[in-house]
């Protein structure tokens, strides 16, 4: 099989390292033992919300748990020569992932699965195939700024992936589907007049350097076309023959897409991988401190780099400020707290870190189109 992407290096993984096992199921039995044991005495706790809510694991760790879910009786089931079916890791989740070369060298991955708790996993640096991903249900976001749901569909260039993370929120159910194809077969798909990949599309085949991301918006027909695939009528070479076509065709909706966004990451970065480090550490530390964040001038002596370096660095690896993001990051998490419905709108700024309640609610509504008492009481985003 061809170089896996972002999400099915992780979602489905290809390598096992069976000398972790034990210690890695500690380290998921210690974090879910601290989140529990946190979740219940939160409101006596310094601890911040992020480290109630996720668990982090390297690519390498999330492959090795689902090499070892492919253990059981029922997974990773050969239901002919061009499909087979993988059970997601219990201890992060249940579901599945159907995986289906529709041709040579084109994958498709049926999602269907549930995160125990938000689940992010660190990608290090690697060459990257072409892929597509459009979901019904399910949020994920990733360290570089596009993101996944079902109003936001996503599409990974070929080249080489940035180290990134990518978290895959715990609120819905992700179904969906996910496609890779590598530059070779894009060209076949879209080829320009010369029979190459069409000029036009260029920027999804980046060979030895940065790869491409880009989070078109997904529309009434992308959502028909992904349920169509998952509900397929067929079976055996005409379910083949079915799903080919509506690769293609959803293929086609996304770039059509893509061509008139104007929210592309091209990652041409220009910092050093050194300066990337630290600041990837000053993002952590933001992470860790929600309630009360360390001001500019201390981040960046923690980090070790200058206020500049911090300010304009920030900027260009992640697209916001460092203010834009802790703001950012304290709404997302104040809404998920609002709509667990057991906590008053003032408790839930206070948690997140805004003393006054207006300027949170000012800050809520600016984000998310609706009042923090609306969300309470199950009101939808806007």
């Amino acid at each position: 099989m061809q170089q896996r992407g972002n999400f099915s290096a992780v979602v489905c993984g290809t390598t096992a390292d069976h000398g972790r096992e034990s210690s890695l199921n500690r380290k998921l039995l210690n974090c879910r033992s601290c989140s529990i044991l946190l979740r219940n005495n939160f409101n006596n706790s310094g601890h911040s919300l992020d480290l109630l809510m996720t668990i982090t694991l390297t690519a390498k760790e999330q492959q090795t748990l689902w090499q070892e879910a492919q253990q059981t009786e029922l997974s990773a089931v050969e239901s002919n020569s061009f499909e087979s079916l993988h059970l997601f890791p219990p201890s992060v989740g249940c579901g599945r992932v159907q995986v289906i070369e529709v041709s040579c060298g084109v994958y498709l991955e049926l999602w269907n699965f549930t995160c125990c708790d938000n689940v992010r996993i660190k990608i290090p640096t690697s060459q990257h195939p072409v892929q597509f991903t459009a979901l019904l249900s399910g949020q994920l976001e990733t360290s570089l700024g596009p993101r996944l749901s079902a109003k936001h569909t996503l599409i990974s260039g070929g080249g080489i992936q940035q180290f990134m993370t990518i978290e895959f929120q715990k609120t819905q159910p992700f179904i969906g589907v996910n496609i890779e194809m590598s530059p070779a077969r894009l060209a076949a798909f879209f080829p320009g007049a010369d029979e190459q990949l069409a000029p036009e599309l260029s920027l999804l085949v980046k060979q030895n350097d940065w790869q491409t991301l880009a989070s078109p918006k997904s529309d009434a027909a992308m959502q028909s076309i992904v349920q169509q695939i998952l509900n397929c009528p067929y079976q055996g070479i005409t379910k083949r023959m079915y799903l080919q076509a509506k690769v293609l065709e959803l293929v086609t909706l996304q770039v059509d897409s893509l061509l008139t966004l104007t929210e592309v990451v091209p990652l041409n970065l220009t910092l050093k991988s050194k300066t990337v480090t630290q600041l990837y550490y000053a993002r952590e530390i933001l992470r860790s401190h929600l309630e009360h964040p360390p001001s500019l001038s201390e981040l960046a002596q923690q980090v070790g780099v200058s206020d500049r370096t911090l300010r304009r660095g920030f900027q260009e690896l992640f697209g916001t400020t460092v203010l834009g993001y802790v703001r950012n990051l304290r709404l997302k998490q104040a809404e998920l707290l609002l709509r667990e419905g057991n906590r008053t709108v003032c408790e839930v700024a206070n948690l997140v870190g805004y003393s006054q309640l207006g300027h949170f609610a000012a800050a809520f509504r600016r984000k998310f189109g609706i009042t923090p008492s609306d969300c309470l009481y199950g009101k939808k985003a806007v």
